[in-house]
């Protein structure tokens, strides 16, 4: 089902972001509008300090846009309900960052449960999840090691697990394989693909990896502040796969 068949489930309406005031201000973000229907898988394009950060955050509720609002499911984000937002934050959307942003000296199992501890999950239940999502992304064996104990294509898989963990409807990856080399960064986006269709997932991912986007299905550039729409490239066949180590 096509974009246009399914209902939009992320919007952003007319997003501004600007940081500092007066001479010494800077527009980030200048008149972001962006639909993201249910089950579309989206890239962002766009070199290093272009604002894919800053508007993955704002989507996400971990920042606050200077104008504009942000929807889900048709309804506006409240930015000063603070149980609102952690309720967002905590079951409506995943987030992946570039840097895992895991605690080293936690196990793997324990990083991933930590949003379902959060949010008053009972230790065992919450385990139990992390396990399973584990498993999902091949590091059933690892659960038990600390995360500085693992390899980058490790740690980064076991951060897209505990994204997973709460169940969202929405996947934010913030270039995800902007750390990795070649074949694990394939290798960790073979698993986003695979993961989007297996948990029917609404996936938003920036990178400035122009052939990782062309895998998805449709690509949007951020220049000067503004999204522009751009045209799916060649399909990437052939890409490198295999598991991240």
């Amino acid at each position: 089902m096509g974009p246009s068949a399914s209902r939009v489930i992320l919007e952003a309406r007319g997003i501004k972001k600007t940081y500092g005031e007066g001479s010494l201000s800077l527009n980030v973000l200048t008149d972001v509008n962006l639909s993201l229907h249910e089950g579309e898988m989206v890239a962002i394009v766009a070199p290093s300090g272009a604002g894919k950060s800053t508007l993955l955050h704002l989507l996400a509720a971990l920042d606050t846009p200077t104008s504009g609002t942000v929807y889900f499911a048709s309804k506006a984000i409240e930015t000063n309900d603070d149980a609102a937002l952690a309720a967002f934050r905590n079951r409506a959307v995943g987030f992946v960052w570039q840097r895992h942003q895991l605690l080293a000296d936690f196990t793997a199992a324990e990083n991933v449960a930590m949003p379902l501890l959060l949010r008053g999950e009972k230790h065992a239940r919450a385990l139990e999840q992390a396990q399973q999502r584990l498993m999902e992304v091949g590091l059933a064996e690892r659960a038990g090691h600390r995360a500085g104990e693992l390899s980058g294509g490790e740690q980064q898989r076991a951060a897209i697990a505990r994204a997973l963990v709460t169940g969202p409807s929405v996947l934010l990856a913030d270039e995800p394989t902007g750390d990795l080399d070649e074949q694990n960064a394939w290798a960790v986006f073979g698993l986003l693909e695979r993961l989007h269709r297996t948990h029917r997932l609404t996936s938003l991912l920036a990178t400035h990896n122009r052939a990782i986007a062309a895998r998805c299905g449709r690509i949007l550039a951020l220049e000067h502040g503004v999204l522009q729409s751009r045209e799916a490239a060649a399909s990437a066949s052939g890409i490198p796969g295999g598991e991240a180590s």
